[in-house]
């Protein structure tokens, strides 16, 4: 089994490390009334660039068909944290082994549109973890470098109504792959944590 290494970190992701933790939410963290929990793996591959990992789920999915988005899931009544509901739906999605991830800890939470409370979960994965993409669930996955995917003018906003409610998402494209939404506002969220 292999484990993450404390082997010294890439400078730019030992920066990445510093600005996460000096600016983790001071608040204590309410769950939402109503609302069933979930959790992401926000997975930052540990090269001498950094990048971030993400997935192009699958087009036979039911929900989110085709969307980039982040390795996770619902939490299971079981699951002890929602940092263990992370790896746990990480590992299922794409073979992280949870031993390979360093968790730097837990964003704010995010309200999706489907009714959940999502919790961001910032890891470090080793660039040599071997990933393998759950045919059922993942099409693809791919990587962003770490800087290019915190810069602010990367995002579109888009405002639209629901239900007679103003929404704002955020639109961004990467290559040929279009990030939006939850996903795209989550790396916002990221990128303003660590004051980029």
């Amino acid at each position: 089994m292999m484990d993450f290494s404390p082997q010294p970190l890439p400078p730019d992701v030992e920066r990445f490390v510093r600005q996460f933790q000096l600016n983790l939410p001071t608040t204590p963290v309410r769950k939402a009334v109503g609302r069933r929990q979930a959790a992401v793996l926000i997975p930052i591959v540990c090269r001498e660039q950094p990048t971030l990992l993400l997935t192009r789920r699958s087009d036979n999915l039911r929900k989110h068909a085709g969307q980039v988005a982040f390795p996770g899931g619902k939490a299971d009544a079981s699951d002890p944290s929602l940092i263990f509901t992370a790896l746990r739906e990480a590992q299922e999605e794409v073979a992280i082994p949870p031993s390979c991830v360093r968790v730097l800890g837990q964003m704010q939470p995010v309200d999706s549109s489907s009714g959940f409370q999502v919790t961001p979960v910032v890891g470090l994965i080793p660039v040599d973890v071997p990933l393998h993409p759950n045919e059922d669930e993942v099409a693809e996955l791919f990587e962003i470098p770490l800087q290019e995917a915190l810069n602010f003018a990367r995002y579109h906003p888009l405002d639209f109504q629901r239900a007679g409610v103003r929404r704002r998402v955020y639109l961004s494209w990467y290559e040929e792959q279009f990030v939006w939404g939850m996903t795209a506002g989550i790396i916002l969220q990221l990128a303003k944590q660590i004051g980029n």
